[in-house]
């Protein structure tokens, strides 16, 4: 493919992106712009430093009550932006994480039910330094879960060190990873899975992106695989699909760079930042019925903001100082909550 181009006003400023931006710096004006509302479930913590020294920024979005010391919690982990020039990854983030904090009466009942840590930007210098997959280093982190280096590899091994203490907690129940990418060639939003030896467990797993199809419209269940290639052996989804147990799920997902296809049509649709947005607040929204909560929708009182009046309180999970190599054979029972979806009006 090729274009010609005409630089018809010496004044301007012209780029050219394979993607609409979305900057390291974008990313802390918004992340600053939350923090100045001063929600009380919304929480923001700096979990390490890159090897440039940026933020590694975590976010924690839940009912104060959950944070209770010797509360137990169920947790979603979200991470995005691994590759850094996957730009609509952090789109999705940002649709994801504006559901979760707004008054939206489903968004108030995850936040009662779920703990939701989410590590927005997991590459800061590669997004910074405007790298397409690598990090500043020449790494592509999303091969290196099985043994990052606090050196090499900071942000990813603050990350896992933070993930294996939640799985070694008994209160802690880490219910789904996903690991938000953009893909180069297919259409679409789907998802990658993992395949197991146990059936039942195999079948299970494929209940979130059958009830996410449902409430996108550019989600397709039919692109959706699971998989277990040699050469996947180093990313999240993969390395943590192997760690945790039989109670937690782990995907990748994945939206195209540039179009979707809705089920019954043949054209193409262009992708906007509000439609990668939009599919980060379905993600959000389908928690609601794979856990059979509306019901409770129904139940939530009219909307009362509330401010936090104090610091915000110390985080369940600081950092580890040692290594995050040695990993239990098993975990005590966890509550399978595994359900179908009720009918529900999507967002």
């Amino acid at each position: 493919m090729s274009f010609a181009f005409c630089f018809d006003r010496e004044e301007d400023i012209y780029q050219f992106a394979y993607c609409y931006p979305y900057t390291y710096t974008r990313f802390q004006h918004y992340l600053d712009s939350l923090q100045k509302r001063n929600m009380d479930y919304f929480f923001r913590e700096q979990l390490g430093q890159s090897v440039q020294q940026r933020q590694l920024d975590l976010l924690t979005i839940t009912s104060p009550d959950n944070l209770r010391e010797g509360a137990e919690q169920k947790v979603v982990f979200i991470t995005g932006r691994v590759h850094p020039g996957e730009t609509p990854s952090s789109f999705v983030c940002q649709g994801i994480i504006d559901f979760l904090v707004s008054q939206h009466p489903i968004a108030r009942v995850l936040r009662e039910y779920l703990v939701f840590k989410i590590a927005p930007m997991l590459n800061p210098d590669g997004v910074y330094l405007g790298n397409y997959r690598c990090s500043l280093m020449g790494f592509d982190l999303n091969r290196h879960w099985l043994d990052p280096s606090p050196w090499a590899h900071p942000t990813l091994h603050g990350v896992k060190q933070l993930i294996v203490q939640m799985y070694n907690d008994p209160k802690t129940s880490l219910e789904f990873y996903i690991d938000i990418h953009a893909h180069s060639t297919m259409m679409n939003g789907f998802m990658y899975g993992n395949i197991f030896e146990d059936e039942e467990r195999f079948q299970r797993q494929a209940i979130f992106p059958k009830l996410l199809c449902q409430n996108a419209e550019d989600f397709s269940y039919s692109s959706t695989s699971f998989n277990r290639d040699a050469v996947k052996a180093g990313t999240g989804r993969r390395f943590l699909g192997g760690l945790l147990d039989h109670t937690s799920y782990c995907y990748t997902l994945e939206v195209s760079f540039y179009s979707y296809i809705v089920s019954g049509t043949t054209a193409a649709v262009p992708y906007t930042e509000e439609a990668y947005m939009k599919l980060g607040r379905n993600v959000a929204r389908t928690f609601l019925d794979y856990y059979r909560l509306n019901s409770m929708v129904e139940k939530v009182a009219i909307p009362m903001p509330r401010l936090r009046k104090e610091k915000s309180p110390s985080y369940k999970h600081p950092l580890l100082r040692g290594p995050a190599s040695n990993y239990p054979n098993s975990k005590g029972d966890k509550k399978n909550s595994v359900n179908h979806k009720d009918p529900s009006t999507p967002f």
